[in-house]
């Protein structure tokens, strides 16, 4: 598991995006085009592997669940389909290994908050520049959250600290950084948002 604390590379430089890092972020495993890993969130994803996707996200949660730098979580959101895509692949790979971190860490698991509000092409061969544009204004906040201040609205009537924003794969992190930008409009500071994913992309 990686733990760094560390924000992503923002090619577009946008500041409120390059100067805010997550509290934390963590991933399951490394991979690279050479190792067998790559096949775990492929096949999650694009062959329906639902079974494999909640034993993996269960060992994820386990980990989570053991760390002190997480044992705030108290809201987890799955980074979101559009409907479109949710619609032809019959379910949300994010929201899979979301459900099972929430239930791991005893955090609410939101669904209702984050949308994807226009459909975007797969970032999957998309340079990194590329990426971050793709993705950039993709993502808005449901409009009965939008009031909230650091999660006091009615939908969330008790103070959020630590929000756990959670993907399949952190490759440049370009979606992840667009999601918690956007977040910040209905969780803003003090509130933390950490990311976690099944897989990070080591570049070697």
């Amino acid at each position: 598991m990686c733990l760094n604390g560390q924000s992503e590379a923002d090619p577009a430089g946008e500041p409120s995006r390059r100067h805010e890092p997550y509290a934390f972020a963590a991933a399951l495993f490394f991979y690279n085009s050479s190792s067998d890993y790559r096949h775990i969130p492929w096949h999650l994803k694009y062959e329906g592997g639902l079974a494999a996707g909640r034993h993996f996200a269960r060992m994820l949660g386990e980990r989570l669940a053991a760390s002190p730098q997480f044992a705030d979580v108290d809201v987890v959101i799955p980074v979101p389909l559009h409907w479109t895509r949710r619609w032809r692949r019959g379910y949300n790979q994010a929201e899979v290994i979301a459900r099972e971190l929430a239930f791991a860490l005893g955090a609410e698991l939101r669904t209702d908050i984050l949308r994807r509000s226009r459909r975007t092409r797969s970032q999957v061969r998309l340079p990194m520049a590329a990426k971050a544009a793709n993705v950039r204004d993709a993502f808005s906040i449901t409009g009965n959250v939008r009031e909230n201040s650091a999660g006091c609205g009615s939908n969330s009537p008790r103070l959020v600290a630590h929000v756990l924003l959670v993907d399949d794969t952190f490759t440049t992190g370009s979606t992840l950084n667009a999601c918690r930008a956007v977040l910040r409009q209905a969780f803003p500071l003090p509130t933390r948002i950490s990311v976690a994913t099944l897989a990070y992309v080591n570049p070697d």
